[in-house]
């Protein structure tokens, strides 16, 4: 999950986890939702040893509300 700069929350998922935090700060490849709420910040990051496991997590994540996103950190 990043946090935007505006406080909202992103969540997706990627094989490359550095890779993608810079993608999303500095260049085009960034999702859209990111582009124009940059800078973003890393503040959680969960490991699955597939992209099946990876994207229903994902799923389950993004249907929580922002206040239960933020309680994983803890």
């Amino acid at each position: 999950m990043l946090k935007c700069s505006d406080e909202s929350v992103y969540t997706g998922i990627t094989t490359d986890l550095n890779r993608r935090v810079h993608e999303h700060n500095s260049s085009s490849k960034g999702a859209k939702y990111t582009r124009v709420r940059r800078p973003v910040e890393l503040i959680y990051s969960e490991s699955y040893e597939d992209k099946s496991s990876a994207s229903k997590r994902e799923y389950q994540i993004k249907q929580l509300s922002k206040i239960q996103k933020l309680s994983l950190i803890k």
